[in-house]
């Protein structure tokens, strides 16, 4: 009996005993559960930022993308509008020299160079002219004529020598016209020089009218073989220039657009 009671006595200590042990159990479980949960949604939380984080990358990429892409085509429009303005340029030049320059060589009287022999080198005469002394200002001067003949050496004819093909649409009598100044005593003198190299020069280049219509010579041309071939040289530079650049722009263009086909196919 005395074990029956105790052993009655003993069996709700037991029971706690049981209650106690699955309640441990189920905190377990229950922690176990919330460590698993937290280190998944840690999981998809580091997924996400990875995610985030290569998004952000290729959003730049992207935006670096359009930034090189507008810089090159902003250079390329340049480029092409550099060209352009060259090509339109030189037509330009063309077309000014053409009228002035290549009009006046091919309208040139003296065009044969032949070799004349000083014959006479002298200062005949003054001759009136005027300067400007400011705006609305003119006042009138003097500046010595130097004639000059010479002998051409080709058929002996004795001719009056002129300096270039202006001189004789300003005064045909003087050898050089000089520019007009207030100082006649400098403006003598240069003359005077002039005459005097003439006179050292035994012969000298000249040119000559073909034709024998002009009884004149002159010493220099203004619209010769050189000023013919710089009017035409320097345009000519421009407008294979201007064309090279556009060439080379739309090549690229061409090129780039080949690329991203060729790469579009491989993906």
């Amino acid at each position: 009996m005395l074990n029956q009671r105790s052993f009655r006595r003993a069996s709700p200590h037991c029971a706690t005993g049981r209650v106690s042990s699955s309640g441990s159990k189920l905190q377990l479980l229950h922690s176990s559960e919330s460590m698993f949960l937290w280190a998944g949604s840690k999981a998809t939380d580091g997924g996400s930022e990875h995610r985030s984080i290569y998004r952000k990358i290729r959003e730049y990429d992207v935006l670096d993308r359009k930034k090189t892409e507008t810089a090159l085509r902003a250079g390329e429009d340049r480029a092409i509008l550099l060209g352009l303005s060259m090509v339109i340029l030189s037509v330009m030049m063309y077309f000014v020299l053409g009228i002035t320059i290549l009009r006046s060589y091919s309208d040139r009287v003296w065009a044969d160079e032949t070799s004349c022999t000083i014959v006479n080198s002298t200062i005949v005469c003054d001759v009136n002219c005027s300067y400007s002394c400011g705006p609305e200002c003119r006042r009138s001067s003097r500046y010595p004529c130097l004639q000059v003949f010479v002998s051409l050496n080709t058929s002996g004819k004795v001719v009056r020598l002129l300096h270039n093909e202006e001189t004789q649409d300003g005064d045909p009598e003087c050898f050089y016209i000089p520019k007009c100044r207030k100082d006649y005593t400098a403006t003598r003198a240069v003359v005077q020089n002039i005459s005097e190299r003439l006179r050292s020069q035994h012969a000298v280049p000249c040119f000559v009218d073909p034709t024998d219509k002009t009884d004149s010579a002159i010493l220099t041309q203004i619209y010769g073989r050189v000023a013919v071939f710089h009017s035409l040289f320097w345009p000519t530079c421009t407008l294979i220039g201007g064309t090279i650049i556009i060439a080379m722009v739309k090549l690229t263009q061409y090129l780039s657009i080949m690329c991203e086909r060729v790469s579009r196919m491989k993906r």
